[in-house]
């Protein structure tokens, strides 16, 4: 224990002796952590904004696509049919299924006054705003009779209300979508860009019925998905099963034959999300390690310049009794001494480069402990293993030899 202290206090006296040298070679090993720091806080603020964005989706939602059959081995043209009948048999058949949406939409110019604007306009039911957690900020929803009797009302999405009304109430006006006028009952709360880059408050919707009758009309019944939501975030692979059993069944799909539709659970997406954001991290990591390799190189060789400087400082210390072990400590301490400095400003930069990060990018980003844990652990590797090869050849010294050096 002395060694190591004696050896601690020659360390802080050599780096106090050469300040200028010392932050020089503190400066990479600072670059490189601060680096870690703020890249892995990146990385993980990252994650759980994409995260957030797809579970406000809700992470119990099913997502049922047709698809192209194929036929004959050749994929033919005509793509599967899924019908709102699909989806009643879902509701009325899957004990794991809570709520079913049907879905059909299209782009369309709404008018208001001398205002015009293009938008998403969804025809669908009173269960897709629970399947999707949409909110109704002002106004009121669509009723079961507005479903049935195909009632011109519709619900404006923050985005058109905005550009539409600016800051007057919507609620009660009557807005044209395509000849078909249309009387606005409620605006749904905002809720931002998707994980995939679309504006979600940039759409109308309108019960399906009112949307075939006047929007664009399809063949009766027929949707462009279905979306279903499984009565718990535990039965999801469950719902998913039956769901598929149930549209097989209807839809005439053997066992073991190609189905004319898709099943895309949140689950999915989520995996995906979580191993796109695990790669990314990966190659962030490997720059900020490049940095601190690139430091541990700079600590080797400002080490082996103090050795040479200092040859004869070490013969006059090995005459007097100083054996090679102590030598060998005194440098290699020398060297953790620097990338500790290091890593520890290193870490209040990547620290303070994240807080304003966050508050740049609005992210819920925030160092953790395991990154200033690795950022400290990884300076007094750096500090060991490049500073081994310098003190060792100091500790190999020839005393005679040293003491001739001038």
């Amino acid at each position: 224990m002395w060694m190591i202290v004696s050896a601690f206090r020659l360390a802080i006296s050599a780096v106090l002796r050469n300040k200028t040298r010392s932050l020089l070679t503190v400066l990479g090993i600072l670059i490189g952590v601060a680096a870690v720091v703020t890249v892995t806080a990146l990385a993980g603020g990252a994650s759980k904004q994409v995260g957030d964005q797809i579970a406000s989706f809700a992470s119990n939602a099913l997502f049922i696509n047709p698809q192209p059959v194929q036929q004959s081995g050749v994929r033919g043209k005509a793509v599967g049919r899924l019908t709102e009948n699909d989806g009643r048999a879902i509701l009325r058949e899957a004990v794991s299924v809570d709520k079913v949406a049907p879905f059909l939409s299209t782009q369309s110019q709404i008018v208001y006054g001398d205002k015009n604007v293009a938008t998403m306009v969804i025809g669908t039911n009173g269960q897709y705003f629970a399947v999707r957690k949409f909110k109704i900020k002002r106004g009121d929803a669509w009723t079961d009779t507005d479903e049935l009797l195909k009632t011109k009302v519709c619900i404006l999405g923050a985005t058109p209300a905005e550009k539409l009304f600016g800051s007057q109430d919507p609620i009660g006006r009557v807005i044209r979508i395509g000849r078909s006028p249309y009387k606005v009952i409620g605006v749904l709360e905002a809720r931002g860009t998707s994980p995939f880059g679309d504006d979600q408050d940039d759409r109308i919707m309108m019960p399906i019925g009112s949307y075939r009758a006047r929007v664009m009309p399809t063949s009766p019944g027929r949707v462009d998905m279905l979306l279903a939501s499984a009565t718990s975030e535990n039965t999801t692979l469950r719902a998913e099963a039956q769901i598929d059993s149930i549209l097989r069944q209807r839809h005439r799909v053997a066992p073991g034959r190609e189905a004319d539709f898709t099943i895309n659970s949140q689950a999915e997406f989520q995996k995906t999300q979580a191993a796109i954001s695990a790669v990314l991290s990966a190659l962030l990591l490997g720059v900020a390690g490049v940095s601190l390799l690139v430091g541990g190189v700079g600590v080797m060789n400002i080490m082996l310049v103090s050795v040479a400087e200092r040859t004869r400082e070490i013969g006059i210390r090995m005459s007097i009794g100083a054996r090679e072990r102590d030598i060998l400590w005194q440098f290699l301490v020398e060297a953790m001494v620097l990338c500790l400095i290091g890593g520890a400003l290193g870490i209040l930069v990547g620290t303070g480069l994240t807080m304003g990060l966050a508050r740049a990018l609005d992210w819920p980003i925030t160092p953790s402990a395991d990154s200033i844990v690795v950022a400290v652990a990884t300076s007094l590797v750096i500090g060991l293993v490049f500073g081994f090869f310098p003190a060792r050849h100091a500790a190999r010294l020839d005393p005679i030899e040293a003491l001739r050096t001038e």
